[in-house]
């Protein structure tokens, strides 16, 4: 790996109590930096500092805030875990210019990261995120050998980010840029979308999905009575993949619970409902790569959204 970047990873913000009794870690006390010297696999946090997308998106900007707000709340959370932790560091996008250059270092230092065994933990940043993220999987993959993998894409959203990135590449438009990548490279291109809004999506942008095959599910029908068939879909998607990757639009969740965010939604999955979904997704053994995207901390009434963001860091690597 890059030297010039490990020896520049901030870890001020990994802070907070120590306990007395025994066997009271938390995650600051755990967390190293990552170094030439880390050889054991364990989760990679990387932070994605840009909101050049929200911007192009015309959304309202900050997120670009949210690695070192994750991190923060992260920092004091009891730890349960049995593998390390690191932090690799931030990408910083600088300026609207820079953006999809940020994007390339991104994918640059996820698939170093997949390469050493590692499960890279990216946190955004605006959605424009996840084609950085997907890009560094792809890389990683395209470096062995065998058939054309099957990679599943799974999104807890509000929106289904398909935008047409013809006119402007953005925070709304990362999974159509996917889609497009995959057919380049000859790749299937699966993806769930769970979550989505009505009112915050157009036709076209259903028809768009409609047309790529996606699993669409609607935030009025993750409802209690309907967690377990819909874990049973999960399960049947997950099963058909080779590998997944996750990604968490934090707007998912409801506006009282994620105040902020680049668009809040007055509907959203409440974290109870979602908790379990992402349980079904975490232990199907093919979890490859997490991003976490639209914290914006300029917003955040009393750090809600950065707490449940954090918590949903810690449910996802319980089991490791």
């Amino acid at each position: 790996m890059n030297p010039t970047y490990l020896d520049a990873i901030d870890m001020s913000p990994w802070a907070g109590r120590e306990d007395p009794e025994a066997d009271s870690l938390r995650w600051h006390q755990v967390v190293e930096p990552l170094s030439q010297a880390t050889t054991t696999p364990g989760v990679a946090l990387v932070g994605f500092a840009c909101d050049a997308g929200v911007a192009r998106n015309q959304g309202r900007i900050g997120a670009a805030k949210g690695p070192r707000a994750l991190r923060q709340a992260l920092a004091p959370l009891a730890w349960h875990r049995q593998g390390p932790a690191v932090d690799a560091g931030d990408i910083v996008c600088h300026g609207d210019d820079d953006m999809e250059a940020a994007q390339a270092r991104l994918a640059e230092r996820v698939a170093e990261l997949l390469a050493k065994d590692h499960l890279p933990i990216v946190l955004g940043g605006g959605h424009e995120v996840a084609f950085g993220s997907w890009s560094g999987l792809a890389r990683h993959l395209a470096a062995g050998d065998g058939p054309a993998p099957r990679v599943g894409i799974i999104n807890f959203d509000a929106h289904f980010d398909l935008r047409d990135p013809a006119q402007v590449r953005s925070s709304g438009t990362p999974f159509a840029q996917i889609a497009e990548a995959c057919q380049d490279r000859g790749w299937p291109f699966r993806y769930a979308c769970l979550g989505v809004s009505r009112a915050a999506n157009t036709r076209a942008l259903f028809s768009r999905a409609q047309e790529l095959g996606v699993l669409v599910r609607e935030d009025h029908e993750i409802t209690p009575a309907r967690l377990d068939s819909l874990g049973d879909e999960l399960a049947a998607f997950t099963g058909q993949c080779d590998l997944v990757y996750l990604t968490l639009d934090i707007d998912v969740l409801p506006a009282c619970e994620a105040p902020g965010v680049s668009a809040p939604a007055a509907h959203g999955v409440p974290l109870a409902l979602l908790e379990p979904l992402l349980t079904r997704v975490r232990d199907s053994g093919k979890l490859a790569l997490i991003d976490l995207a639209e914290l914006n901390p300029d917003f955040d009434i009393d750090r809600r959204t950065a707490r449940a963001a954090a918590r949903l860091i810690h449910h996802l690597t319980l089991n490791g």
